[in-house]
């Protein structure tokens, strides 16, 4: 981290203050850390320095390339580029990732089998192994051309429709309910002697967006609905969201954020006017039940790496952990031809699918991924770019910098500078990428801030460009302009821009 103060926006104290955490609004008055531990007094005044946002946009800032500090990966870019190993990791700890990286690939069988250490997949289930998703370690994609959807599935769920659901909801117990019949996901595949659920369709229209300068740009508007259901229709009252798997670098770094760093960017009352409403995400830790920040998933539905894992394994694959207990994954009570398979519980193997040496290794795994370094950073239209995105507002959400806690219990994840540009937040972002579906304290128009490091290789690590929530935006232009509700003022801003500004900002973005 730079140990020089670096020029900003906002003043040293007012910036000081708000890490320190004075009046930041919480969620359903739940009570998070407002002021970090971890720091002496002339830490945190160095701490605020180095991340307030720049004005001086004459020239990179210092460590700027090195996006995850001493994480950051220098290996050469190629479709593996999301796929090393954080470089400060100590030697010990590399056979871990290793084996990680062989669990994180592991295809997993239908019970019984003669591999009974790889068996227990579903029955109903989405991908047979965690890279089926996330390919490269990369970013999902919504199917083309009919193909059965691998990286890309529906949520189903319910909002809640009685005083008592509603009190379980904000007091975190519960996300949401899921369908009756088809539970929280879509699962379009089964194990033989099973049908699966059925199929997700999607149809596109086409919209005309004219740009300041005249140039006009092509939206696909995507309509989602769930097809050749097997047991029976939808719930009336179910919403269906779809999601693409998102990108796997830099986790654990952001899980090493602190909580009070996070928080004292929330202004769910927008009482500074600026038209940005950041609200937490407020769930529960899955092994300790107690009350965290959501900070992963689209709408920030888990608050460490292993509840994201753990989340995967159970709804994606179907496959118990100590976590998500449940051997059947996600089938109801109404798929009762479901419960009734054989599992891949081994007695000898401990009492779930995956024990917990596995889970331990696949969120070590996971949380551990590099993310690349910066590509021309200091270049004069990178930084021309840089300060657009900045001065359109970009950053009220995407917000630049963090420092990690330096007491972190990953020492290769300690007291870093980063550089995500996110505030892990949730935001109204309007009727347009609006879903309906509400999620914890997340409502159906609210979205977690995507962090937008590696945003640039997507196209070399995943094999396209497709962008947002569903894949809908093919280009990082098409993703701004669907950019809404808190966002309208920046889309509007970017709309508006000399057709050479825009590709400015694109480019400082392809950077990251």
């Amino acid at each position: 981290m730079s140990p020089f103060p670096a020029r900003g926006i906002l003043s040293s104290a007012a910036f000081c203050a708000a890490i320190a955490g004075f009046s930041v609004a919480l969620a359903s008055g739940f009570d998070l850390p407002t002021k970090r531990t971890d720091l002496s007094d002339a830490d945190a005044k160095r701490v605020a320095e180095v991340t307030r946002p720049t004005t001086d946009f004459s020239k990179a800032e210092q460590y700027e390339a090195m996006q995850a500090g001493g994480a950051t990966s220098i290996d050469p870019v190629t479709h593996r580029a999301f796929s090393h190993i954080s470089a400060n990791i100590p030697f010990e700890e590399e056979q871990n990732f290793k084996l990680g990286n062989a669990l994180f690939k592991k295809l997993w069988v239908s019970a019984p089998s003669s591999t009974q250490a790889s068996d227990g997949l579903g029955p109903l289930y989405n991908a047979r192994s965690c890279m089926s998703c996330h390919v490269n370690d990369g970013r999902g994609k919504p199917p083309e051309n009919g193909a059965t959807s691998l990286s890309m599935f529906l949520r189903l769920s319910r909002a809640a429709a009685t005083p008592e659901e509603q009190r379980v909801i904000a007091n975190a117990d519960v996300l949401n309910f899921p369908d009756p019949t088809y539970g929280h996901q879509l699962q379009e595949l089964a194990v033989p002697g099973l049908a699966s659920e059925g199929r997700m369709a999607i149809r596109y229209a086409e919209e005309t967006v004219t740009l300041g300068d005249g140039e006009t740009v092509s939206l696909r508007r995507p309509t989602y609905s769930a097809t050749d259901l097997a047991y029976g229709p939808l719930n009336a009252a179910t919403t269906i969201s779809p999601r693409v798997a998102p990108a796997m670098i830099g986790l654990g770094l952001i899980e090493a954020i602190p909580e009070a760093d996070i928080l004292a960017h929330a202004d769910p009352d927008d009482t500074n006017g600026d038209g940005i409403h950041g609200k937490a995400a407020i769930v529960r830790d899955h092994r300790t039940g107690k009350i965290a920040l959501g900070r992963f998933g689209w709408k920030a539905q888990n608050a460490t790496v292993r509840d994201q894992s753990a989340d995967a394994f159970s709804n994606d694959i179907g496959i118990s952990t100590p976590d998500k207990p449940g051997p059947h994954g996600d089938c109801t009570q109404a798929e009762t031809k479901c419960l009734i398979m054989p599992t891949g519980v081994q007695k000898r193997l401990g009492n779930e699918e995956a024990p917990g040496p596995i889970l331990d290794l696949v969120t070590f795994y996971s949380a551990n991924l590099a993310v690349p370094a910066r590509r021309k950073a200091s270049f004069p239209e990178t930084l021309r770019g840089k300060q657009i995105f900045y001065e359109s507002g970009c950053i009220s959400c995407h917000v630049p910098k963090f420092v990690t806690r330096r007491d972190s219990a990953d020492k290769a994840q300690s007291f870093q500078l980063i550089w995500p540009y996110s505030d892990f937040l949730l935001h109204d972002m309007g009727d347009g990428l609006a879903d309906g579906q509400q999620v914890g304290l997340a409502s159906g128009r609210e979205w977690r801030t995507p962090p937008l490091w590696g945003i640039g290789l997507t196209q070399t690590v995943s094999g396209h460009s497709f962008f947002l929530h569903d894949g809908r935006a093919r280009n990082l232009t098409e993703a701004i302009l669907w950019h809404g509700g808190e966002a309208q003022k920046a889309r509007d801003a970017f709309a508006s821009l000399p057709r050479d500004d825009r590709q400015a900002l694109i480019t400082f973005l392809e950077s990251l």
